[in-house]
């Protein structure tokens, strides 16, 4: 299925090989490429935990000089042919198992520029766009692929399964849910993935009516009732040195992240910096995704930083401190200073 698949990925590349005189050149390409190359198994499914059979995508394989040359050969070619859609599309699914989403990124791009309305290239651009990103948030024209796909292709499991993350994320859990009930009926019934994702809808009903996580992750969210799963209580005061850099409108961002994995956080707080200082709770109730909380993991990095633009990702100038890691069934209070400016 691979093999096919890929076979008609590469059909408009050799027919322009042929035309060009280049066919013995462009078909062994093509073969090294569909023999070796999977389709994409794409890397923010791998990040969040996403069901690896949506789609029937097929597990990511180890690459080898071989999977080197061919790429380095498609590249060379839309050097050449930069209007060659069905190579740049490729050329992205080939990043995407070589775990190059920057290139992925920019391949899915050039695509929608030569074929705007093609739904696959949507998706691909949505996912490589979320890995690229520290936060892994699904927003902005991400989000505006996604939705451009589900109308363009109702049946696109992918896009429904990203729209839905972004969804949650958002805290916008009864939408979230309700688009991923109309991925259940695509799914093969009682399998591993509509399990799953039947779990997730689980989990976005059990917030529908909830104050979104990231209200919800608050100082006063932090002292109600004891949460169920991990909890963390963190301390966090400002280092005398940097009390002058501290401005109106900063905001504090208290995360917990896995030890091995991911950037993602698994449970993160945002309250005014101007709290300071200041004590939260973190609790598998703060996680981004559904499948992603602190109790799924025996240590986490746990770290501060004050933000000087409001933002999740770290800019030059914000502020820092860290507890570095810590058990996630730890009792104790953990305290972090923060001491150091990022740079």
């Amino acid at each position: 299925m691979v093999a096919a698949a890929l076979a008609l990925l590469m059909l408009p590349l050799l027919r322009h090989g042929r035309r060009q005189g280049h066919s013995r050149r462009i078909f062994a390409l093509s073969l090294a490429i569909a023999f070796v190359l999977p389709l994409s198994a794409a890397g923010l499914y791998l990040l969040v935990g996403t069901p690896a059979a949506l789609d029937g995508v097929p597990s990511q394989q180890q690459m080898t000089s071989d999977i080197d040359q061919a790429i380095h050969k498609l590249r060379q070619h839309l050097a050449t042919h930069p209007d060659d859609a069905q190579g740049w599309m490729l050329l992205a699914q080939a990043a995407t198992d070589m775990q190059q989403p920057d290139e992925a990124h920019d391949a899915y791009g050039r695509v929608l520029e030569l074929t705007p309305n093609n739904a696959t290239a949507m998706v691909g651009w949505a996912e490589t766009d979320a890995t690229l990103r520290q936060d892994h948030l699904i927003q902005g024209r991400a989000r505006t692929l996604l939705e451009q796909a589900v109308k363009l292709q109702p049946d696109n499991q992918r896009a429904l399964w990203l729209l839905g993350i972004s969804q949650f994320q958002a805290g916008q859990y009864a939408q979230a849910a309700a688009t991923w009930r109309l991925l259940q009926p695509l799914l093969e019934p009682g399998s591993k993935v509509a399990q799953a994702v039947a779990a997730q809808i689980a989990m976005a009903d059990t917030r529908t009516g909830n104050a979104p996580a990231e209200a919800a992750s608050t100082a006063a969210a932090a002292t109600a009732s004891a949460p169920a799963g991990a909890a963390l209580t963190v301390q966090v005061s400002l280092a005398p040195a940097l009390k002058s850099r501290l401005a109106a409108g900063d905001t504090l961002f208290v995360y917990a992240r896995a030890e091995h994995g991911p950037p993602m956080p698994l449970a993160v707080a945002k309250l005014a910096a101007s709290r300071l200082p200041a004590t939260v709770t973190l609790t598998d109730a703060m996680g981004m995704l559904p499948q992603m909380k602190l109790s799924s993991v025996k240590r986490v990095f746990v770290g501060a930083r004050i933000s000087h633009s409001g933002q999740a990702i770290p800019r030059s100038g914000d502020l820092e401190g860290d507890a570095g890691i810590v058990a996630t069934d730890r009792k104790s209070p953990i305290k972090i200073v923060i001491d150091r400016i990022h740079g």
